[in-house]
């Protein structure tokens, strides 16, 4: 199937490594052209000529910090301006720390807040002037599967990736007389530096390994594995692209079933 992007412009958030890079890559595979993003200049250097040199795509990059509004306000300006505007707007975030509700104070909660909620409603305010110009404006969050189930022991993650979700809800509603289409996917457990160490969590706290941590997580997917980043971008590419026309407000989840709610 022809998705259609040959020529989009599309910027990724926290993008220089896992799933963001994972997108990047297949956007930049179908012939988008992408801006990614992290905070680490040399990362995203290393990133984006891997990038470029795997799929012979156009591929640049912003250093940002997406818990600074004069970042993201900058970030925006300047992937627009290489770009020529935006058509494609991914955003994505590390994970918080993981632990309980006693276990965080009101800095850790706005730290959480700031990185993993307010960063897409600046991401999305600040780019809403140049999806509206493209006609046809994409925007897609990557979230986590707890937009659909808590996860024990993530209770930061589970309080503000379902804020996300509920922002996207209502954006798509707001946007779509615009033709502006808003999608959420839920990863689940996915092959990452995050998982991993969310499994070396598990396995101290529990006295095994971590591959026995990772082995009962696998227990618990019907499909019996971890996720690869590359399956979970392959359904994100199909979201923000032209191929897809009517698919707006939902949130997906990758996990292998995992999830058991409706």
């Amino acid at each position: 199937m022809d998705l259609g992007l040959e020529g989009s412009r599309a910027l990724v958030a926290a993008s220089s490594r896992g799933l963001g890079r994972a997108v990047a890559r297949e956007l930049a595979a179908e012939g988008a052209r992408v801006v990614i993003t992290s905070r680490s200049k040399g990362t995203l250097e290393e990133a984006a000529a891997g990038i470029a040199g795997e799929t012979g795509g156009q591929v640049g990059w912003v250093a940002a910090d997406l818990r600074r509004a004069e970042d993201v306000r900058r970030l925006v300006a300047e992937a627009a301006g290489r770009l020529g505007g935006l058509d494609v707007l991914v955003t994505n975030s590390g994970g918080p720390p993981a632990g309980d509700f006693e276990d965080f104070g009101d800095e850790a909660w706005r730290e959480a807040f700031e990185l993993n909620l307010l960063s897409v409603v600046r991401l999305v305010r600040e780019a809403l002037p140049h999806l509206r110009a493209s006609r046809s404006g994409r925007i897609l969050n990557i979230a986590s599967s707890s937009i659909k189930q808590p996860i024990e022991g993530l209770v930061l993650s589970n309080t503000f990736r379902a804020g996300v979700a509920g922002l996207a809800k209502s954006l798509a509603a707001e946007l779509a007389p615009e033709g502006i289409l808003v999608n959420t996917i839920g990863p689940g457990r996915i092959s990452t530096d995050r998982v991993r160490q969310l499994d070396e969590a598990r396995a101290k706290e529990l006295g095994i390994t971590p591959e026995e941590a990772k082995a009962r997580s696998e227990a618990g997917i019907p499909l019996g594995r971890y996720g690869t980043p590359e399956e979970l971008a392959r359904l994100a590419t199909f979201l923000v692209s032209p191929a897809n026309s009517y698919v707006t407000g939902q949130a997906v989840l990758v996990d292998g079933g995992m999830v058991r709610a409706l």
